[in-house]
């Protein structure tokens, strides 16, 4: 179970650890040359064996992530005024979510983090690179703040229009309040086409949240990478292209470059974070200030 290892309460939801999300994202995206790598048409058959956990996620996900409900927790959230601190900070911060089901073998949040930043760097990839992969799902700590499951992780995708087919479960959105908005119902719904990612409200999520968190701080293609490393529908099944303008489509590249690191490179080993620690707070001091606003 998914709890705050300070105060003891579940922080959560249906899945018994946020990491079964990720797990049922490498079933449907197998790494490349895996041997467990499925062919398109099979891509789908996961929906029909999923752990009924993740199906309740994705049930709740897709029922209440409406218009309404994304504008209100941007209200709520912005201007940023949660916390003040420091990145690291904010690791610790995250760190206190713990999975309590396997102790003896689940790596810590903090872990997790260092061996996406330590297989960016092996690759020799920018400064700026690694410090994404550090960083980039440090939005997490929503689950800290209170919000359930369903508004913290989860494949996002934009309201106010059309949900598409692409998007997993799409059947679960018949339950979803926007569905039986008209004005919502054609492919572009409130937004003109090719308006820009920038001008379209995604579900809300740790993706958004970290991205207006770090947004002064970080090149505009680490941006990319944090804001819409889990819109898997854009980046992986080419949905909403009537969304996109062209410097979304060239941002892009930076943002599948970044899902392999994201999706394939958590394993049982564990990091020496106290060794690499130096290196890695040199790296967020050449970027971040000690401390800023969450």
């Amino acid at each position: 179970m998914i709890k705050d290892s300070q105060t003891g309460v579940n922080a959560g939801g249906p899945m018994q650890d946020l990491d079964d999300w990720e797990e049922v994202l490498r079933e449907r995206y197998p790494a490349p040359g895996a041997e467990s790598e499925k062919k398109k048409e099979e891509f789908r058959n996961y929906e029909s064996s999923s752990r009924p956990s993740v199906r309740e996620f994705y049930r709740l996900n897709h029922r209440h992530q409406t218009l309404a409900f994304v504008l209100a927790k941007k209200r709520e959230y912005l201007p940023l005024r949660k916390k003040r601190m420091g990145m690291w900070e904010a690791m610790d911060f995250l760190n206190t979510l713990v999975d309590d089901s396997d102790p003896d073998t689940s790596l810590s949040q903090i872990e997790h983090l260092v061996q996406v930043a330590e297989a960016i760097r092996r690759d020799g990839r920018p400064r700026w690179f690694i410090l994404t992969g550090l960083l980039h799902d440090l939005g997490k700590i929503l689950c800290l703040l209170g919000e359930p499951q369903w508004a913290v992780v989860g494949d996002t995708f934009p309201v106010g229009c059309a949900f598409s087919d692409k998007i997993v479960y799409p059947e679960f959105f018949a339950d979803n309040p926007d569905s039986q908005a008209p004005a919502y119902q054609t492919p572009c719904g409130i937004y003109q086409e090719g308006c820009g990612l920038a001008n379209v409200h995604l579900s809300w999520g740790h993706d958004e949240y970290l991205y207006q968190v770090v947004k002064d701080y970080l090149p505009e293609e680490a941006l990319y990478m944090i804001r819409y490393h889990s819109f898997y529908p854009g980046h992986r099944e080419n949905a909403y292209p009537q969304l996109m303008n062209e410097h979304d489509r060239n941002m892009f590249d930076w943002v599948r470059a970044f899902n392999p690191y994201d999706l394939y490179t958590k394993s049982a080993a564990r990091p020496d974070v106290a060794q690499l620690r130096p290196f890695y707070e040199e790296l967020i001091a050449e970027f971040f200030p000690p401390v800023i606003q969450w």
